[in-house]
């Protein structure tokens, strides 16, 4: 059963179907480009997806099978960033929004079908992986534009792909195909467009299946694991997550359900 949200614009579309939750990127015919509006439903989605136990895993996709996200809305430019103070603002309200997918308690997949561009790019790297159709295409044109890319979309590439294919990426701003993002690690997945979203569907169930405190510790972990400063890396929270696995109910569940060779039921308790 699926249950949609209500949200301040149509342009974004949020739903929770069995353990995922979903945002649709709902702009086609700017190939999903987003304005501060749509930022602003995203934000409203993940909250509630994060207080809702029943979401264990979080899909983001595009509508209208042409493009994933393609970046900023550049009908929007004028009056979202027609000058410095406005152009500040923006930046602020994007990371974030960046900053709350990227350490998203939850496991967070792109969906990508299509043109995958620029902030839409970015977007793809703040989520935990990506799988593609064999049809999209992936670029960072900001070196054609003379835009400024900040420190925190440029780590996330260069944690994507690693250093020396992040720059080649950037310095050239030429697009690369599904096959290339595969080899490359941006993608992790590739599959046939018809079979995409019955793809992504397996593989969120796999996920929701498995224990959430487990998920949730491991997500945790992994996001202090690739903070670029490492002083600021919350050692003791990542040992009481660990700590809280071993003194669940679910931990209990596991051990029985391996011993009596039946799937467990886990609880996130």
């Amino acid at each position: 059963m699926s249950t949609e949200l209500e949200l301040a614009t149509e342009k974004i579309i949020a739903k929770v179907d069995g353990a995922a939750g979903h945002i649709i990127f709902n702009n086609p015919e700017r190939y999903n480009a987003v304005s501060l509006e749509m930022w602003d439903a995203v934000t409203a989605a993940l909250t509630a997806f994060s207080e809702n136990d029943e979401v264990r895993v979080v899909i983001l996709s595009g509508a209208g099978g042409k493009a994933f996200v393609s970046g900023a809305d550049i009908s929007k430019f004028e009056k979202e960033r027609g000058s410095k103070d406005a152009t500040e603002h923006y930046n602020a309200r994007l990371k974030v929004v960046y900053d709350l997918i990227e350490y998203f308690p939850k496991p967070t997949i792109a969906m990508i079908n299509g043109h995958c561009i620029g902030g839409g790019l970015n977007l793809a790297n703040c989520t935990d992986f990506r799988v593609a159709s064999v049809k999209s295409r992936f670029a960072m044109p900001a070196a054609k534009l003379a835009l400024g890319y900040p420190f925190d979309a440029i780590r996330r590439m260069v944690n994507s792909v690693g250093s020396a294919a992040a720059k080649k990426i950037m310095f050239t701003a030429k697009p690369i195909d599904a096959n290339e993002a595969l080899r490359l690690g941006l993608v992790q997945e590739i599959v046939d467009e018809d079979a995409l979203a019955e793809h992504v569907t397996e593989l969120a169930n796999n996920i929701a299946d498995n224990a959430p405190l487990t998920i949730q510790a491991m997500k945790y972990i992994a996001t202090q694991v690739m903070h670029p400063d490492p002083s600021a890396r919350d050692l003791a929270r990542c040992d009481e997550m660990v700590s809280a696995c071993f003194a669940s109910n679910d931990y209990v569940e596991g051990r029985k359900a391996f011993m009596e060779k039946r799937k467990p039921e886990f609880k996130g308790a």
